[in-house]
């Protein structure tokens, strides 16, 4: 099984990845987070894989954290939750918020994910719920997660999507992530990925 895959970035689309090992391209699914951690192809990148192996396919699925990776896997116990879902809600939602929106029983976070409406949202906090103690969040060893720990604006993963938006333009992260952190802070809690990337792409321009 493949546990971790490292060479050259190939190509970046929005919700997968290739990376090419010794001539060899491997196609990897990813959530907004992960491939917005990813440098500029044909640059070098590492990530950690889960691999799924069906009948008809083998399929990867990219991590830029182990504790993603956990989450992921304990996401797809969930039924209804498939690996796109599960990819969905990481993409929205990285795991220390993830863990507060579970253990708090909070729907309307969950279901800011793709494919995730009231009733799944309510499947997957039944069902994890008790499972969450011990998981891992990405956290620094001996954080504790409270709400205000757990609570970040969708902001977050605005800028997430705005990165990886802008790096498909062909916009390296190190030049583009101060200019979307600085715009969405202009913005004051208001927002909006179309303006962002608007916006960024007007101070990037200069």
């Amino acid at each position: 099984m493949i546990a971790q895959l490292r060479g050259l970035l190939a190509q970046v689309e929005a919700d997968r990845c290739v990376i090419d090992v010794s001539g060899v391209g491997y196609l990897v699914q990813a959530s907004s987070r992960t491939l917005a951690t990813l440098p500029q192809p044909p640059e070098l990148a590492c990530v950690l894989v889960e691999t799924v192996v069906r009948e008809d396919a083998i399929l990867l699925y990219g991590f830029a954290e182990a504790s993603e990776r956990a989450w992921f896997r304990l996401l797809t116990t969930v039924q209804g939750v498939g690996a796109k879902v599960a990819l969905a809600i990481l993409s929205v939602l990285p795991p220390p918020e993830l863990m507060g929106a579970i253990a708090t029983g909070d729907k309307t976070m969950l279901t800011r994910a793709g494919g995730v409406g009231a009733r799944l949202a309510q499947r997957i906090v039944t069902e994890l719920r008790d499972k969450c103690e011990g998981m891992p969040t990405g956290l620094p060893a001996g954080t504790v997660v409270s709400a205000a720990t757990i609570t970040v604006p969708a902001a977050r993963g605005i800028a997430a999507d705005a990165l990886l938006a802008l790096s498909g333009l062909g916009f390296r992260r190190a030049e583009a992530q101060p200019v979307v952190e600085r715009v969405i802070d202009r913005l004051d809690g208001k927002a909006d990925l179309d303006i962002v990337i608007r916006d960024a792409l007007k101070e990037l321009a200069r």
